[in-house]
């Protein structure tokens, strides 16, 4: 008998972003924001669990971020060969950071940022945006990124979801949006509410949590009593060389992906390396669709 799910100790991991042109998000991330190449994987087909999206193919996945993912929330830049670009939809809001040094080096190397409110507003390569506040990190949650925003059409029923069926916490409530959390040592999430139909389009991420293997199926049983998507029911995933995970990938009321993962797993799988930076140079260099290389075209 499964038993009833009364908590989720959730622990804010990643968000995924679909990426056209490696070298151009390697500068970005590296040199304009600042983060680490945590490590680099390569893959010859799809993933059971779609993370690089609808394609069987020969793709990657690179962590970038500020530290460790097992104290800081990063993104996960995935690369599929071949595909130059995706269409941006109005489902995803941004990333918050704070830091005293993007506006910095951005204006150094000439990068566009614009000056928006009580802050700047940087967009990545592919278009995915990064609200920079130049505020000092809080002592409870030293992490640069501070939260990542995603856009809803029913604020109320995105909190019963959010809340009441994943077990979130509000830390922030607001007429057009909420802060949630599963602990104030971590990244948050805020939902805020779309006036106009939303479109995930081509370019739709996907958030992830780890949780203790034993809350997944629970969680499961939870989304499936109340008739919620379940994109991909517990499966495990496999990656060359390195640890194997279980994954249970939900989808909320406006179809943004969230994935569970173990905790256990994850901790194993998701080791710095330190050579991270170097791999993704090397098949950046030896891509045969990066724009830029001699063999450009000869896939």
């Amino acid at each position: 008998m499964t038993t009833a799910l009364t908590t989720v100790p959730g622990r804010a991991l990643h968000y995924v972003f679909k990426i056209g042109d490696r070298a151009k998000n390697a500068f970005f991330f590296r040199d304009i924001l600042g983060m680490q190449i945590l490590r680099h994987e390569e893959f010859k087909e799809g993933c059971d669990a779609e993370c690089n999206g609808p394609y069987d193919n020969r793709w990657s996945k690179t962590m970038v971020g500020y530290g460790p993912e097992s104290s800081h929330f990063v993104i996960e830049l995935t690369y599929n060969y071949g595909v130059k670009s995706y269409e941006m939809g109005n489902d995803f809001g941004g990333v918050t950071i704070h830091s005293s040094e993007i506006v910095r080096r951005a204006t150094e190397h000439s990068y566009p940022i614009s000056k928006v409110n009580d802050g700047h507003l940087l967009t990545s390569p592919d278009g995915y945006r990064f609200h920079v506040l130049d505020k000092p990190l809080p002592t409870i949650n030293p992490d640069p990124v501070q939260s990542v925003e995603l856009l809803v059409t029913d604020l109320a029923a995105s909190r019963q979801y959010w809340q009441e069926l994943l077990k979130m916490q509000v830390l922030e409530e607001q007429d057009q949006s909420l802060l949630l959390s599963y602990g104030e040592q971590q990244a948050s999430l805020r939902l805020t509410r779309l006036d106009e139909p939303l479109n995930r389009a081509k370019a739709y991420g996907r958030i992830a949590f780890a949780v203790p293997s034993s809350i997944q199926p629970p969680l499961h049983e939870a989304v499936k009593a109340v008739n919620g998507t379940i994109l991909k029911p517990l499966i495990t995933l496999d990656t060359p060389g390195k640890a194997t995970v279980s994954v249970l990938i939900l989808a909320d009321p406006d179809g943004h992906e969230i994935c569970f993962v173990d905790e256990e797993g994850f901790t194993q799988l998701s080791q710095v390396e330190p050579d991270g930076s170097q791999r993704l140079d090397k098949y950046i260099a030896k891509d045969p669709f990066q724009e830029g290389n001699e063999n450009v075209g000869k896939a």
